[in-house]
């Protein structure tokens, strides 16, 4: 089973609640502006967004529907085109290519959401690719932390630079890079603690490591992802916000996309902030993480092929 029919099948219920909702609601052939306000509602509810369940519902308003067809499937059918058209010119295949040099990439997020684990996952896709994969602990917040990410390492057979626990996290990313560019390396991945966007002192270390980094090679770091988690609801959105203030984010990839949560949070940080999504997570496997592809995911939110 490949992860988007993965996807699919762990979205199954939060697609079926969906469309049951969206039925319940659409219960004549014509679709009045009361219809309309329900279902702009339910939008909403469902994490879409704001801005993203208003433009469907004027899309909703603005379409022929073919009375003799299913409404609700109709409905459904303009929401997977309407993801489609956001979310396709955010795909970002170009990250896990072959890169001509050295590449570093700093990983972020909160607690809790799979930075570590998704490293791992990535290191893997890249290794595949023909890189030569360095992995940088600069998690020193915890032991467990780099013991995680040298299990990782050992697991995908791919070089990793750590330090003990409280060591200086950014000098432990500066000796990564030293090393991979000094052997050849094309991609360093930096793991960071996880932190609260709102702890001011956790986001100065955070940002002195990207500042680190820029001694060795002033277009480092060439790559900033955002780990997101999708059971975090409208949550992300602020993470968003913060981290992007501290540092640009290059790319987005949301974790934890199963049954339990509703997905819509990727549509609505889409639509709000227009950054590139590079992968979506769901599973502990190393298998499971997914390129993103605007159209795959689309049929995995709506059900519809």
């Amino acid at each position: 089973m490949g992860i988007f029919e993965k996807f699919k099948s762990g979205f199954k219920k939060s697609a079926s609640a969906f469309t049951t909702g969206l039925r319940d609601i659409v219960l004549k052939k014509e679709i009045d502006e009361k219809t309309l306000d329900k279902i702009e509602d339910y939008l909403i509810q469902s994490d879409v967004g704001i801005v993203s369940a208003s433009e469907i519902r004027e899309i909703i308003s603005q379409t022929k529907i073919d009375p003799n067809k299913d409404l609700t499937d109709e409905i459904n059918n303009i929401l997977k085109n309407y993801i489609i058209s956001i979310m396709k010119p955010l795909e970002n295949i170009e990250f896990f290519k072959k890169k001509e040099k050295l590449n570093a990439t700093l990983i972020s997020g909160v607690n809790g959401v799979g930075k570590t684990t998704t490293i791992g996952k990535i290191s893997k896709i890249l290794k595949g690719n023909g890189n030569k994969v360095m992995l940088a602990a600069s998690d020193t917040f915890r032991a467990a932390a780099i013991e995680q990410l040298e299990n990782w390492a050992n697991k995908v057979d791919v070089q990793i630079t750590k330090s003990s626990q409280g060591s200086d996290p950014a000098s432990v990313a500066y000796k990564a890079i030293d090393e991979a560019l000094n052997n050849n390396f094309d991609q360093v991945l930096i793991d960071t603690a996880g932190r609260l966007q709102n702890k001011k002192n956790l986001m100065e270390e955070y940002k002195k490591i990207a500042n680190v980094t820029k001694k060795i090679d002033p277009d480092a770091p060439h790559d900033v992802i955002l780990v997101l988690d999708a059971t975090s609801g409208q949550n992300v959105i602020n993470q968003v916000e913060e981290f992007n203030k501290i540092i640009p984010i290059t790319g987005l990839i949301m974790t934890k996309l199963d049954g339990t949560a509703k997905g819509g949070i990727l549509l609505a940080v889409a639509k709000k902030y227009k950054l590139p999504i590079i992968a979506l997570g769901l599973g502990e496997k190393e298998d499971d993480l997914q390129i993103f592809e605007a159209e795959k995911f689309a049929e995995a939110f709506t059900q519809i092929n």
